[in-house]
């Protein structure tokens, strides 16, 4: 009898010590579609005479519902697109700030190029709260002089139980 209470309480710690110290491992928390930035790394043509301009895109972690007190959180998807049937775009920044304008992260190391009409996304998790109601993302991007400038946009979602939500947004150039 004392050793079967004596296995039923060490299997218990067991099991309590596997549920505690089996989820170590880190969740990622951005993320961006199947493809990998280094796919897209390139050098910015210096020969070519290339415009240059600034994005500001508006992004949402989370939402208030009622009252300041309650807030629900959202997945933002941030697609940034080149618009261009003809010609390749670069973009050298994607900045993510929170709400208090302090930088959360770089997305990548060097600039990356955009085939024609090709798109990648940026993928802001529900559980990254780093953002808040106020986050934003900088880009920069280079186009040649007749190409059309990137289109940034974001939709944000939240999905709870038999409710939904979704909004978009759409970057504005500020310079």
């Amino acid at each position: 009898m004392k050793n079967t209470a004596t296995i039923i309480k060490i299997s218990i710690l067991l099991f309590l010590f596997g549920i505690f110290n089996g989820c170590d491992e880190p969740k990622e928390i951005s993320s961006y579609s199947e493809n990998h930035w280094e796919d897209y790394y390139a050098d910015i043509p210096t020969k070519d005479s290339l415009q240059s301009g600034k994005t500001y895109l508006s992004i949402y972690s989370h939402i208030y519902s009622f009252s300041l007190e309650k807030s629900h959180n959202l997945t933002a998807m941030v697609s940034l697109r080149n618009v261009s049937d003809v010609d390749t775009i670069y973009i050298s920044k994607a900045d993510y700030y929170n709400t208090k304008g302090e930088l959360i992260r770089h997305y990548f190391e060097k600039p990356i190029y955009l085939k024609p009409l090709e798109t990648v996304e940026i993928v802001i998790d529900e559980a990254d709260e780093h953002g808040g109601s106020g986050a934003n993302f900088i880009f920069e991007w280079y186009t040649s002089s007749k190409t059309p400038e990137p289109l940034f946009e974001a939709i944000m979602t939240s999905l709870r139980e038999s409710q939904g939500l979704s909004f978009t947004t759409q970057g504005k150039r500020i310079e």
